[in-house]
C-alpha cells in the first residue's frame, strides 16, 4: 500500500502545533496542499461552537468497501490524536489504488458536529473517502456531478449515510450548520460532507 504525506490545510492555517499530518511534499503533496490552501476557509468556528475545546471526540466509522472500521478517541486534551488519525486515514484510504493520505483531522470534526445534531451515536458508513488523481479522474470521465478538483483528493471529503437516517435530512441538517460542504446524492442514498468552505448542491 501506498501512503503519501502533504501539508495539512490544518497546517496551512496556523495550527501546526496540534496538526498530526505535518511531513514532507510528494507530487500528490503538492497537489492537496494547494487545494487545501485554496479551502482553508472553512467556517471552523461554526465546528468550534458546537463541539467545544474539553473532553474528547469519538467517532465510528466503516468503510463500505473493505469492512474495515474505526471506532474510538481522535481528540482528547486539546490535541488530535495522531494514533487514532493514522488509523482513519488507512480506513478511508482509495481501496482501488490501496492508497492513503493523510485526512485533514477537521473532517471528523463535521462528522461528528452533523452527528450530534441528528442525536445518532450509529456508525458512519463511508463509500468515498481519499480519492487518488486517478482514481478521481476516471470517476470525472464517467460523471459530470464529480468534479475534477474534487476535495476527497486532498482528504478534506468523504460521502457517507448513517443507518436509520435518509439523505436528505442529513444533508438539511449539515447545510443549516454550514459547518462545510454538503452534497446530497439521493438517488445514491449518501451524503457529500467536506471541510471547504460551506455552499450546498
Amino acid at each position: 500500500m501506498r501512503l503519501f504525506q502533504h501539508a495539512c490545510p490544518a497546517c496551512a492555517a496556523g495550527d501546526s502545533l496540534d496538526c498530526p499530518n505535518e511531513g514532507s511534499l510528494t507530487r500528490r503533496g503538492l497537489f492537496g496542499a494547494a487545494l487545501g490552501l485554496g479551502f482553508a476557509a472553512m467556517p471552523e468556528e461554526a465546528v468550534a461552537q458546537r463541539l467545544g475545546n474539553a473532553g474528547t471526540r469519538s467517532i465510528s466509522i466503516r468503510r463500505a468497501q473493505t469492512g474495515e472500521s474505526f471506532q474510538g478517541v481522535y481528540w482528547r486534551d486539546g490535541r488530535y490524536d495522531r494514533d487514532a488519525l493514522q488509523r482513519l486515514d488507512l480506513v478511508l484510504r482509495d481501496p482501488g489504488m490501496d492508497e492513503a493520505t493523510p485526512m485533514d483531522p477537521r473532517l471528523f470534526d463535521v462528522l461528528v458536529t452533523v452527528q450530534r445534531a441528528l442525536d445518532s451515536t450509529d456508525t458512519w458508513e463511508v463509500i468515498s473517502g481519499y480519492r487518488a488523481p486517478e482514481t478521481n479522474a476516471a470517476r470525472a470521465r464517467q460523471s459530470r456531478r464529480v468534479s475534477r478538483a474534487s476535495l476527497h483528493m486532498s482528504g478534506m471529503a468523504c460521502d457517507s449515510r448513517l443507518p436509520g437516517r435518509n439523505s436528505l435530512g442529513i444533508a438539511r441538517v449539515a447545510a443549516d450548520m454550514q459547518t462545510g460542504g454538503v452534497g446530497l446524492y439521493r438517488r445514491d442514498g449518501f451524503v457529500h460532507l467536506d471541510c471547504g468552505p460551506a455552499r450546498r448542491w
